[in-house]
């Protein structure tokens, strides 16, 4: 393998696949990047078996070919190159050269042969969507995918494209975030769970352009992202997702209106007495067109006034503030309403207008 290619797409190449590099493995091919180069182009591929990902450059290929060579040494050096240009060259027992004006490196690579191929998924079952639509989607609702292992399904992130909706929905045990999408979709219903692994790297990848699209395809155990010049390819989380539609009660005793960002600050001000401990919550006091806010811990009390708009009985309730922030951060809306039922149930966000998103919060037991 030769081939010259400039050193700020090869580096931005390598970033993108080195999300799929295992660092912790027993497989030492696995912690290596795949590199191909074929047709005047240099092909980059990361997989550590559960994601992989493939990222597409232009080069001048001198001579085809393909090695994988240790990702971590990889990157360094390309990323400390001096000059504007590459050079890469390989030889029969793999040793690789990399040169770029007065530097030169000579490493150690693998054959190529013992890489793992990437999942082949068929191009069937897909949707488009606006990249940039589909990173504010994930941003919205990752915060609430499970950390804990003992329910494997709750760490993915349920996508479901039904009715020509768009639905990410992800489920701690305390919260539920839901994020909707209106496309014209020709295909039929889809319902997987992506991990949240995936989700955030795929995030990181996604263009900020408005013109850009991803094209998202499905099989029973795969998900494939394409991104044009990049392509992620994700096992799926097997087992019963939450049926969640019927956890969002549109039923309420309580409903207020309040302008979010307001909201947010008086929270995050009345976190800082209670953030030693999960066991110390804020309590929300709705008084008729005022919400007070307060928090009591050893380290010291706050208390905070909103004004807001009642409809329905006056409140007394408790939450987590992290979950309660952690919410209101992703909502992009001025105004939001906010449903109650009881101080022992679920509270609900939702838009003023629409119904593009709904977050779900489960109330912490305070004793009078």
């Amino acid at each position: 393998m030769h081939i010259h290619c400039r050193q700020d797409l090869l580096l931005n190449s390598i970033n993108t696949v080195l999300k799929a590099c295992s660092t912790k493995t027993t497989l030492p091919i696995l912690e290596c990047i795949f590199i191909q180069a074929t047709n005047n182009k240099l092909i980059l591929v990361g997989n550590n078996l559960e994601l992989g990902i493939e990222s597409t450059i232009k080069a001048e290929v001198i001579e085809e070919g393909f090695i994988a060579l240790e990702a971590k040494i990889f990157s360094e050096i390309i990323r400390k190159m001096p000059g504007e240009t590459v050079e890469i060259s390989s030889n029969d027992n793999f040793m690789t050269s990399i040169i770029s004006e007065k530097s030169k490196f000579q490493i150690a690579g693998q054959s190529g042969k013992d890489f793992p191929a990437l999942p082949d998924v068929e191009k069937r079952n897909s949707c488009k969507l606006n990249q940039l639509l589909f990173k504010d989607m994930i941003r919205q609702t990752i915060f609430s995918v499970a950390q804990d292992e003992t329910r494997p399904i709750l760490t993915g992130e349920m996508l479901q494209i039904k009715n020509n909706s768009f639905n990410m929905v992800s489920v701690d045990g305390y919260r539920i975030s839901y994020r909707k999408a209106y496309l014209s979709i020709e295909n039929g219903e889809v319902e997987v769970v992506i991990p949240g692994k995936t989700l955030a790297e795929v995030s990181k990848i996604l263009s900020t352009e408005e013109q850009d699209e991803v094209a998202i395809y499905f099989e029973d155990k795969h998900v494939l992202f394409d991104l044009g010049d990049s392509k992620v390819v994700s096992r799926l989380l097997e087992g019963e997702f939450l049926k969640y539609e019927q956890v969002f009660s549109s039923d309420y005793e309580t409903k207020i209106l309040l302008n979010k960002k307001n909201f947010l600050m008086s929270i995050e001000r009345a976190a800082l007495i209670s953030r030693e401990g999960k066991k110390n919550p804020i309590k929300i006091e709705i008084d008729g067109d005022k919400m007070i806010i307060t928090s009591n811990t050893e380290l010291g009390t706050s208390r905070e006034e909103l004004d807001v708009e009642l409809e329905g009985k006056e409140l007394v309730i408790a939450f987590n503030p992290r979950y309660l922030i952690d919410a209101l951060k992703a909502i992009d809306d001025e105004e939001v309403y906010i449903h109650f039922i009881s101080s022992l149930t679920p509270c609900i966000i939702r838009p003023k207008e629409g119904d593009e998103y709904k977050y779900l919060i489960l109330p912490i037991r305070v004793n009078a």
